[in-house]
């Protein structure tokens, strides 16, 4: 029998760096192709030579003359996979012939439904579109009905998440609802890029359409796309960064976006803390500094404005990058302080307040 065209299916896995179960391995003309995006393991190679190299391993012996042998193992590294002789093409019956060919163009579609979403999306910019169809081959389809739980706090991450159409929310303690994502937001990758447990539960609002990466292909990912581990990693330290803010902490060399933690609120924690230090700001409109002595502002300078007004434009920002550096030269911190903090708080936010009713006012004219 001529194995040109044999077909092979991952049907168990412990441990297994690269392949997954379900994943096929092809044999054609003498040359093997593995899963899209996947590397070649050189262990598994040999083994799939062996075995067809077996003449007898896919024979059909007739009844009481021997058991057609068609699971293979390889464990040649640290882990260990089991793989199943599927089938030769050349010998598939028509009715195979057409079952396969609905499993491809239901595949096709799905690709072209995962390609064209994450074309949408910043992160996948970078990667050209031979890069972003390996990388839509590795997805699989999921479905949730509302309220099912998709992810549970304090269990292992194990997928990245995309959604592609339905709403779910993010819910923390006692089922405090955090955010709620829609289509073409991601999540699960917090726990898959530090090692932790998942920090909070995830459930579906709505009937939903998901996405699905595995742990193992996420590492993959990173590791084919460079890119991507940047944007990933930056990601796993703005979110650590939010989260010491949110435990009342500020560190030297700290940056952040102003979405996660609004200027006013950012200021409060470092008064509050009593920091001496320096804030920069990077604006849609511009930059910005601020400084700290001991927890008191002693300097403000945003645009062409300096002091308590600069300090009053800054106050209603929500939008751009921060850095915090600790400590001040020393001419620096012999400059007065503008104000009691509080006093210079309610004053700005009470004139961000009149500011909106006059917005609004001339709206509604």
């Amino acid at each position: 029998m001529d194995f040109r065209n044999a077909i092979f299916v991952v049907t168990e896995e412990q441990g297994c760096p690269i392949y997954n179960v379900g994943e096929e391995l092809k044999v054609e003309d003498n040359g093997l192709r593995v899963p899209e995006a996947k590397p070649v393991c050189l262990i598994l190679v040999q083994e799939i030579i062996k075995a067809t190299a077996e003449k007898r391993a896919f024979e059909h012996f007739s009844p009481g003359q021997g058991v057609q042998r068609s699971k293979f193992d390889c464990g040649g590294c640290s882990g260990l996979i089991r793989f199943e002789y599927k089938k030769e093409k050349e010998f598939a019956t028509l009715q195979m012939k057409l079952l396969a060919a609905a499993e491809q163009r239901q595949r096709m579609r799905h690709l072209e439904e995962f390609f064209d979403l994450l074309r949408c999306l910043d992160i996948f910019e970078p990667l050209n579109d031979d890069d972003l169809t390996d990388l839509a081959a590795l997805l699989k389809l999921r479905e949730f009905p509302p309220g099912k739980v998709i992810l549970q706090e304090g269990e292992p991450g194990t997928h990245l998440y995309i959604v592609l159409s339905g709403k779910v929310v993010v819910v923390g303690k006692d089922n405090l609802v955090l955010s709620e994502l829609g289509a073409g937001e991601i999540f699960g990758e917090m726990s898959l890029l530090s090692g932790e447990p998942v920090t909070t539960s995830v459930h579906s609002r709505e009937h939903t359409k998901l996405a699905t990466l595995s742990s193992k292909d996420f590492k993959h990912v990173l590791n084919k796309f460079p890119v991507l581990q940047v944007f990933f990693y930056r990601m796993l330290v703005d979110r650590a960064q939010a989260n010491t803010m949110r435990a009342g902490k500020i560190v030297s060399g700290m940056t952040g976006d102003l979405a996660e933690i609004a200027a006013v609120d950012l200021f409060q924690l470092i008064n509050s803390s009593q920091k001496t230090g320096r804030v920069e700001m990077l604006l849609e409109d511009g930059e910005a500094v601020v400084l700290f002595n001991e927890g008191e502002l002693v300097h403000a300078r945003y645009r062409n404005q300096t002091g308590k007004e600069a300090l009053f434009a800054l106050l209603g920002k929500n939008r751009g990058r921060f850095s915090y550096t600790s400590g001040l030269a020393e001419e620096q911190k012999q400059l007065p302080v503008l104000g009691g903090f509080m006093g210079l708080i309610m004053e700005g936010m009470r004139r961000i307040d009149e500011q909106r009713e006059r917005n609004g006012q001339q709206a509604g004219r």
